[in-house]
């Protein structure tokens, strides 16, 4: 895998780790409530979104790496 696609690769699995972490804080009907007080699409919402940008931002630092490393 070259690094202009791996790069590429990282930012678009970054963006869908983000777009997740925003789907899980939509409002829904569901029988449970999350930590928030509301019921929401994920009811283990703030957790789930905390996890999901964690892993956006692990894939921002590795793909800042690749594009800052050097031959």
């Amino acid at each position: 895998m070259s690094r202009k696609t791996g790069s590429q690769f990282l930012l678009v699995l970054a963006y869908l780790f983000i777009a997740g972490a925003i789907v899980t804080l939509i409002p829904a009907s569901a029988p449970m409530r999350n930590d928030f007080g509301y019921s929401s699409l994920c009811p283990f919402a703030p957790w789930s979104t905390l996890v999901l940008l964690l892993a956006a931002g692990v894939c921002g630092v590795i793909r800042n790496y690749m594009l800052s490393r050097t031959h």
